[in-house]
């Protein structure tokens, strides 16, 4: 298959699966409760601060994304495999990454959509005071590879399972020990040892770099690298089960 021809099908399937987000309620419900959840918490101690700081904010992004992602994910293939429709999918003639591609980079769009209506938040507080663009691209910009990494692990943990319910709890279990492995009340009580290694391992660690404002290569090849590892092992799913 030409290169050209292998992205213009990963295309069609991706934006076939983001319109079924909005062909449904459950895309504004999502963002709705994104914005509204995200405002709220933001602002009920904005002003007893009394600082123009989205720090509070970009801190709260990790954790509302623990949600939101694997309620994205949870559908993408349990209600394929529930409905059957993954067997007709699957005997197209396009290949497994391709599927996995498009899946995943379209819950990946919707969640940037998510994230970009959010823009109006830093813009409102520029008007009450200086702020750290800096730290607000850095922070947008970590938010954005993290919900990433955890939409790459919830795709593979919803190829597992046909319950959207299973699927949605074990995402979010593996989400939240994946984020708060380098936390430093985890390293805390870990060996000396295996403090490097999980504070690499750690999600959290990495968007925190980032949110600082300082964009380092290795977070970013960081969060690419268990990106594909997970949308490998997604792949690898579907091939073990011979669902082709």
């Amino acid at each position: 298959m030409r290169k050209s021809q292998y992205i213009k099908t990963i295309y069609i399937l991706f934006k076939k699966e983001l319109m079924s987000y909005f062909n449904s309620p459950i895309a504004y419900i999502f963002i709705g409760v994104f914005l509204v959840v995200g405002n709220w918490l933001f602002f009920k101690d904005f002003f007893l601060m009394g600082q123009a700081s989205l720090r509070n904010y970009l801190g709260l992004l990790p954790w509302i994304f623990l949600f939101l992602s694997p309620a994205i994910t949870m559908r993408l293939w349990s209600e394929e495999k529930k409905s059957g429709t993954i067997e007709f999918l699957l005997t197209l003639p396009i290949t497994d990454w391709q599927v996995v591609l498009a899946k995943f980079f379209s819950s990946l769009a919707f969640l940037f959509i998510s994230l970009i209506l959010s823009i109006s938040l830093p813009v409102t507080i520029a008007f009450l005071g200086n702020i750290d663009i800096g730290s607000i691209i850095g922070g947008y910009i970590g938010a954005l590879f993290l919900g990433g990494s955890y939409l790459a692990l919830g795709l593979f943990i919803s190829s597992l399972t046909k319950n959207q319910i299973i699927a949605f709890i074990v995402a979010l279990m593996a989400c939240f020990a994946a984020f708060i492995v380098g936390a430093d009340f985890v390293l805390a009580g870990a060996p000396k040892f295996a403090v490097p290694v999980m504070k690499f391992l750690g999600l959290g660690s990495h968007f925190y770099n980032i949110a600082k404002g300082v964009i380092d290569t290795k977070d970013i090849i960081y969060y690419c690298s268990f990106i594909f590892l997970f949308l490998w092992l997604n792949v690898r799913v579907i091939e073990s089960r011979g669902w082709k």
